[in-house]
Parts: C-alpha cells; structure tokens; sequence
C-alpha cells in the first residue's frame, strides 16, 4: 500500500493556483465604470491584481484591457499587460508541477540512460556539463493556457542551454526494435487505479517521445536558462527541451532516460493530458482522444500603449512558424499587423504591432495568426474549439475589450 503522505496528482484549479472566477470577470467592467479600476479589480479579482493593476494603470503609456483576467498565482503566470522583453526574465517563467517540486542535491543526482541500449550509462551532472553544448531559444507553453478564464499567461521565450540529447542515446546504442523515449522526472507521488480506489501505486511523473523526435538535433538536456542554473520549479538540474511540444513534453527534474520497444501509455501520455473532441456532426459524430502533445497556432493581443500619434496594439504569436498575423477592431476586416523579433524563428514566438488611431469609448481588439503553410488560427466559435469539451489545448482567438479614454 503505498504511502497517502505522499502527493497526490493535482486537479487542473490546484493545479494552476487558481479559483474560479469566470462568473466574475463579465462583471469587471461595469464596476470599473462606476468606481475606477482599481476598485474593480479589488472587488473581483485575487487580492494581488489591485495592485498590479494600479502599477499598469500609473504608466501613462499604458491602457489596461477592461476583460482581462489577473497573472500570477502559483504558476507565476506571465503578466501581458506589462510584456516589454523578448526573452522572457528567469524570475517570471511560469512553473507548474504535478506531485510537488522535488528536493534535489546536485551532487548527489544521477542520470540513468537504459532500456533497449547497448551500454547503459549513468551520468553525474559534472559528467553532462562537460559535453559539447548548445544553445536553443524557444517558446514553452504549458497545454492547460487559456484553459480557464482566469489562466492564460502560461507561457514564456527564453533561452536554454544544455546538450543536445540524440549523440548521447547514439553512444548508448539503441536496439533494433526501439522506438519510443521515456522521461522519468523526480516528483513522484500516489495514483488510486481506476475502479480500484483500495489499491494506490506510486507513480513517478513521466512522458514519452517517439524515436524520431527525440533524436531532432535541437532537443536537449539543459542545466541552464538565459544564463543562469535552472531555478529549482523550472527543472534544476536538468531537464528535457523539446521545441515544438507543450510544457508538459518537456520533463522537468530528469532521473532516467528509458529506451522502449512499444508505445509508452503511462498517466501523463494515456490518461491526462487528454482531449477530447467530437468528430463529425451530432447525429454520427465520434468522440476522439489525442494526447496532447505539439503546440497549435496562436496568438494574443498583449497590450495597448499610447504614442505621439495615437496608439499602439501589441501582441505575440507562437505555435507554429508564423507568416502574418492580423488584426480585427470591433469585429471588422482583418489588418495586417508588422511582425517584429522571432519573425524567423519556428520555435520562438514572433512579436507584432498594430498602429491605431482609436476613438475613445469601448473597443474589442482580437488576433489572429496565420502560419507559412496556411494555417488560421481558429476562433473561439469554430467547430474545431467548439467541439472541444476538455480544457487542454485552448489556441482560439482572443477578444481582449478596452476603454479608450476622452483627450
């Protein structure tokens, strides 16, 4: 029986740090009418969001979306409204774990490559360090953003350092026959088996890759981002980079690299991370699961700012490489927007600007990115969202409402 002090799998709200508040976030705005922002946010957001909201608000640049839900909380969620950087700051890349953060001591951590190998090996951290390294910039997104009203700043740009992961299962020497990757991270915990819930197994966090994509020669095993050792929430002291794939692909706390000849199906592959959308119409439709697993096209509108001559949309979109993003005001024709740094990178996200010479009064500004082999960013009412009824994998189009104020 295993041991109930241990942790237990996380529900998505526990998850993320986050309460509920969809049926509050409608109201937002009339009470900012009647009584300022601040006031607002105080009466119906987590008590930090007044005074970020003040901060924003105090930047005479700056005029703060009107429908836009608080960042922070336990996932140190990415605040969009004050997006001024490229690469995304160490102390603002959001973290989510679940069975807890694990303690690791460096020195004494080890890396185990075994499974369908020739020569298993164990590594010490000092042991990786000293290989050849590289460096990649990506874009990581955790799959449950936007999942809620009140989560939608789980993503961050930054730069990680690492090796890359294909010579090193190239030394090892995989067998004929070995087709899938798993990664075994530290933070372990308890999981009761389904009509079973007498019997409790510990379950060590793990996600698989399928041969072909572990071996990309910009995955890694990083021990560092933007400069620095990994802080202990975003992996120390290593873990997987994989671009392209949700965050929940990327494990965290690294312990053992297993080489399998069939189809990993643990918790985090079969079970959660799961969608489930419905396929065809009512009368003969199906219900269709997909692990979760690359990123889908996306985009947001992050910020309005004033300038000499008028104002300025800004925003970002990542997912897959991007080939124009654009526009719509209060409902109408698409724009083409001016795409700025990342514009020529897959695997980062691309930031963009809009001029605008806006009325005062209420507006609604919403993106959408479109990718190099014609992809669209869905909108929220789109079949292919609409029939989604899991919270993973939420990328339609957002409408952000904003005041501008009388001159």
């Amino acid at each position: 029986m295993a041991d109930r002090s241990r942790p237990q799998a996380k529900i998505p709200a526990e998850l993320y740090g986050l309460e509920d508040v969809t049926s509050e976030v409608m109201s937002r705005r009339e009470v900012i009418r009647r009584g300022g922002a601040v006031a607002a946010a105080a009466a119906v957001f987590p008590a930090d969001f007044a005074e970020r909201l003040e901060r924003i608000s105090s930047q005479d640049d700056v005029i703060p979306w009107t429908n836009a839900p608080p960042a922070g909380g336990r996932a140190n969620t990415l605040d969009w409204q004050a997006l001024d950087s490229w690469v995304t700051p160490t102390e603002q890349l959001f973290s989510v774990g679940h069975y807890g953060t694990p303690e690791l001591d460096g020195e004494a951590w080890r890396l185990e490559i075994a499974g369908m190998v020739d020569r298993p090996m164990t590594l010490t951290l000092d042991d990786i360090r000293s290989r050849p390294q590289q460096d990649v910039t990506m874009l990581l997104e955790c799959a449950g953003n936007r999942g809620f009203a009140t989560f939608m700043g789980a993503v961050h740009n930054a730069k990680w350092t690492g090796i890359p992961l294909a010579p090193l299962l190239r030394e090892a020497g995989i067998h004929d026959g070995g087709v899938e990757i798993v990664f075994f991270g530290a933070d372990t915990g308890t999981e009761t088996l389904l009509h079973r819930d007498d019997i409790e197994v510990d379950q060590q966090f793990a996600r698989s890759l399928s041969l072909e994509d572990a071996m990309r020669d910009n995955v890694l095993l990083a021990w560092a981002v933007n400069g620095e050792s990994l802080p202990i929430g975003n992996g120390y002291p290593l873990r997987l980079i994989a671009p392209g794939w949700y965050g929940v692909a990327n494990v965290k706390w690294l312990t053992r690299i297993e080489v399998r000849d069939t189809r990993f199906m643990g918790k985090f592959m079969a079970r959660d991370y799961v969608t489930l959308r419905q396929e065809g119409s009512d009368e003969d439709g199906v219900w269709a699961e997909t692990s979760v697993g690359r990123t889908n096209i996306n985009s947001i509108p992050a910020n309005v700012v004033r300038t000499d001559g008028g104002y300025r949309i800004n925003g970002a979109a990542w997912g897959k490489p991007i080939d124009r993003v654009e526009v719509s005001i209060d409902g109408g024709e698409w724009q083409p927007v001016a795409l700025g740094e990342g514009a020529d990178d897959p695997y980062t996200w691309t930031f963009w600007h809009l001029e605008w010479a806006a009325s005062p009064g209420a507006h609604t500004v919403t993106s959408r990115a479109i990718s190099t082999d014609g992809e669209i960013q869905p909108t929220t009412d789109d079949p292919v969202m609409v029939q989604k009824i899991t919270y993973w994998e939420s990328y339609g189009s957002v409408v952000r409402e904003i005041t501008i104020p009388d001159q």
